[in-house]
């Protein structure tokens, strides 16, 4: 199954024009959830190759603005996009955000992030929940009270745990296994909307 799953939404993403597949995930996201509104100003954490852009940049309209951030060379078809500013840049390094050419926090926070992957179950786990830390970590310095965010997770106990934690800062916390998910992935996305910020 898992084969053929790919092969649909791998070649639907050509056909379409999107960079990567994983764009069917954020749309199956914010049609369940309402996550992205037009005119949204969107923060992308680990844009790279940047689908969830090209799907942003289209539902925010020319009001909005998505900013993408990854620590790979920006990619200039994503950059060319009228709406849309990505940076070679890590999150860490962040002092404020205007460095991002913003002046207001995020109305949304998206990151498909993931950890170069070695194969080996409990490493991965290890490294996307330490990229899931950072995230929240630094959640208070970009997302507005009230705002919302998608975040991928590797699933292991520990990330259950620590998740567990973070319901609280946010009104609505609910998970979600897209179904363009490959079947033997065992990665999901963390929806948060209403941010209750430093309440």
């Amino acid at each position: 199954m898992g084969f053929k799953v790919k092969d649909h939404y791998f070649n639907k993403a050509k056909n379409e024009n999107f960079v990567a597949r994983s764009v069917y995930k954020l749309e199956e996201i914010d049609n369940k959830y309402k996550v992205i509104s037009k005119g949204d100003l969107v923060f992308d954490l680990g844009y790279y190759p940047g689908s969830w852009i090209q799907y942003t940049s289209k539902k925010i309209g020319k009001d909005g603005k998505v900013v993408g951030i990854d620590i790979k060379e920006v990619n200039d078809k994503i950059d060319k996009i009228p709406n849309v500013s990505v940076f070679e840049k890590d999150v860490n390094d962040l002092q404020t955000l205007e460095e991002l050419g913003v002046t207001s926090q995020f109305d949304v926070v998206v990151s498909d992030m993931a950890p170069n992957t070695m194969g080996i179950k409990s490493v991965d786990q290890a490294r996307s929940l330490n990229l899931v830390e950072m995230v929240f970590y630094h959640l208070p310095k970009l997302l507005r009270p009230g705002g919302n965010f998608v975040i991928k997770v590797f699933d292991s106990h520990d990330a259950q745990e620590y998740l567990k934690q973070q319901r609280s800062v946010f009104k609505e916390f609910n998970y979600l296994k897209p179904k363009s998910t490959r079947s033997v992935s065992k990665e999901f996305f963390v929806i948060g909307k209403g941010y209750k910020g430093n309440e």
